[in-house]
């Protein structure tokens, strides 16, 4: 009856005085708000779950348990500490959807940059270069943890999404590089940042992501390419080693020296529950899951005591210098008066690199949810070590050693000498478990060198299955089976 007693006018379903994605992106100021927001996944925490890269990753290793106050606190991070994970249970769900969102909106960003006139050229080559260096970086998590998924480089049609299916590897792999290589070449892409735009992509930042996508690759034969592009970033004279180890996780010094990547965090968001799940209080919620339960003490605040060290990574680093600026012993700090409670899978020694300290609580909104402390995600130190592996494997024994040494005598260890081939190797690889302890690089380092199975076995890792999650069974079942299961789950 409406319909037919009313004019045409009436039916106009245009909105008046609405911003719609059809008509914001117009200028540079309105697709530099798109490019912002793909940075913003880099700080998602909390999408479907507690799904904190760094704390997950630590879970999975042999660096560190789940922990939490019971087993039921989290079963997501329980299931990946000890290999239980199924299609329904386990952290995939909320890595998936940040990953993909990422690239969603990379891809926006490179779409509208083609289409919206009278755009500066300087300013659409570097945002071009920014948003395909975020697509490779959400690629290469994406791989990492899943092994098998779609390849999405253009924004989708709805009556596309899906029916998307999984890519070759290669082909993703080639679109990583494509990008990276793209963006490190870029003349437009800055090699160093003023204070105002801290956290955005560098040339240092996107040379030293494609050496570690080669080198995650494990093809020997370009072991030597990941090395001259690694060298690339060593050589560059932008970075150095924090001459004192204990102040590269300080957070008066946040963009280091030995900083090639950051995510920047913050805690003045006054966030709250309300709005916490994909990281709009833009805080660090590792921070608090990794602070000692109930602690009362000097210096730290209280957490949830999840990722409580493992014994033998404890064992393995009693002696060296960095022990102290890697690993809390609360049984000290009882011993001194201070106290906590013991919870599921307590050991005494909890992460320090990135412990909340009582300095820097949040002084408004939910504290727990606005640590503003940033990760390191690619510092030199870590540079050093993957350009000393990619030489170890390519011949070039005197330089790895070489990088090995510069990584050691930071801390004052006695340089190695005399050692070459596998050894030597051997001797890169402990040293990337001392230095990079606790940052969430140990669980993908043992699944591309093969040592999973050895190293966590114990804990439930099955070789041919554990190496990469499940994919998310309401990701199949919304595709009507276009996308297929990883083996063994």
């Amino acid at each position: 009856m409406l319909v037919s007693s009313c004019g045409k006018d009436w039916l106009d379903l245009d909105p008046k005085g609405t911003t719609l994605e059809t008509n914001f992106y117009q200028n540079e100021d309105e697709i530099f708000e798109a490019l912002v927001a793909t940075y913003d996944i880099l700080q998602w925490g909390g999408t479907d779950g507690w799904t904190m890269k760094v704390g997950l990753l630590n879970a999975a290793s042999d660096d560190c348990y789940a922990g939490g106050s019971d087993a039921s606190d989290q079963p997501n991070w329980v299931a990946f500490d000890n290999f239980t994970i199924d299609p329904f249970l386990g952290p995939q769900s909320g890595l998936w959807r940040k990953g993909f969102i990422g690239i969603y909106r990379a891809n926006l960003v490179l779409e509208k940059l083609e289409t919206v006139e009278d755009l500066g050229e300087e300013f659409k080559a570097r945002t071009s270069a920014e948003a395909k260096f975020l697509r490779a970086y959400y690629y290469f998590d994406l791989m990492r943890f899943f092994g098998n998924i779609p390849l999405i480089d253009g924004v989708l049609a709805t009556d596309e999404i899906y029916t998307q299916t999984q890519a070759d590897p290669a082909a993703v792999y080639a679109l990583i590089e494509s990008d990276l290589n793209d963006a490190r070449n870029t003349f437009e892409l800055p090699e160093t940042l003023p204070s105002s735009e801290l956290g955005r992509v560098t040339k240092g930042a996107a040379n030293a992501l494609l050496g570690k996508v080669i080198l995650f690759q494990n093809n020997e034969s370009r072991m030597a390419e990941a090395a001259m592009i690694f060298e690339e970033v060593i050589n560059s004279g932008i970075y150095d080693l924090e001459q004192d180890f204990g102040d590269i996780f300080a957070n008066d010094n946040e963009f280091g020296i030995e900083s090639v990547f950051e995510i920047n965090h913050s805690g003045n968001q006054q966030g709250d529950y309300g709005n916490f799940g994909n990281g709009d209080t833009e805080g660090n919620y590792d921070v608090q899951f990794f602070g000692m339960r109930d602690y009362v003490g000097p210096l730290y605040a209280g957490g949830w005591s999840f990722c409580p060290i493992t014994e033998d990574l404890v064992a393995l680093m009693q002696n060296d210098p960095r022990f102290q600026h890697t690993i809390i012993n609360a049984t000290a700090l009882q011993q001194q008066g201070a106290s906590y409670t013991a919870a599921y899978q307590d050991t005494g020694y909890f992460i320090r690199k990135y412990a909340g300290l009582q300095d820097d609580l949040a002084l408004s909104g939910e504290a727990a949810l606005n640590w503003g402390n940033n990760v390191r995600d690619i510092r030199l130190a870590d540079v050093y070590l993957m350009a000393a592996e990619a030489l170890a494997r390519s011949g070039g024994d005197m330089q790895a050693r070489s990088y090995l040494n510069r990584v050691r005598t930071r801390v004052g260890l006695q340089p190695v000498g005399g050692i070459s081939g596998n050894d030597l190797l051997e001797a890169i690889y402990r040293e990337r478990r001392l230095e990079l302890a606790t940052e969430g690089h140990r669980f993908f380092d043992l699944v591309r060198t093969g040592k999973a199975g050895a190293a966590l076995g114990d804990q439930g890792f099955t070789v041919g299955k554990n190496e990469v999650l499940p994919i998310p069974q309401t990701e199949i079942d919304i595709t009507e089976g276009n996308l297929i299961q990883n083996s063994g789950y």
